[in-house]
């Protein structure tokens, strides 16, 4: 599988890389084929979310697609009546962003490793826990013994 393209999230006056698909869960859930053109294999789920956290919720804020029709999606498009961001309450998981440098390229989905990855705990939407995970290259892990750091969410 050939590394993917990121979704991205605005996060404390950055936008950050995001190595999750949390509109991928609202489509299995719900049942939803949105029917999205596919445009390259850099793109297999063929559409880029854009997030953000804001008051530790985590919001929908754009959706980067067309549709088989040749129509551009929207959030609106997705969720009728949310035209600007929609509350993701169906997300329950671990947001991975990767800060740094790139330590060990992957060709394949999110497998890369940088310096440190920024972890960031959703309960229904509502962030819970942050963490920053210290990586180490590949072979290297018995020199390195970095725990975990907590941050204010």
């Amino acid at each position: 599988m050939t590394a993917q393209i990121t979704e991205k999230l605005h996060y404390q006056g950055e936008v950050m890389s995001m190595c999750n698909e949390p509109l991928g869960d609202y489509f299995k859930l719900a049942g939803v084929n949105p029917g999205f053109r596919i445009c390259h294999t850099a793109l297999w789920r063929r559409y880029v979310g854009t997030w953000e956290i804001l008051e530790g919720r985590l919001y929908l804020v754009g959706v980067n697609a067309t549709l088989e029709n040749g129509t551009k999606a929207e959030v609106a498009t997705l969720f009728p009546g949310f035209p600007d961001r929609v509350f993701a309450h169906w997300y329950t998981g671990q947001l991975r962003l990767p800060r740094g440098e790139l330590l060990e390229y992957q060709h394949m989905g999110y497998a890369s490793t940088y310096e440190c990855d920024l972890l960031i705990t959703i309960e229904q939407g509502v962030v819970t826990h942050t963490e920053v995970r210290q990586n180490v290259p590949a072979g290297m892990e018995k020199l390195h013994a970095h725990g975990p750091h907590q941050i204010k969410p």
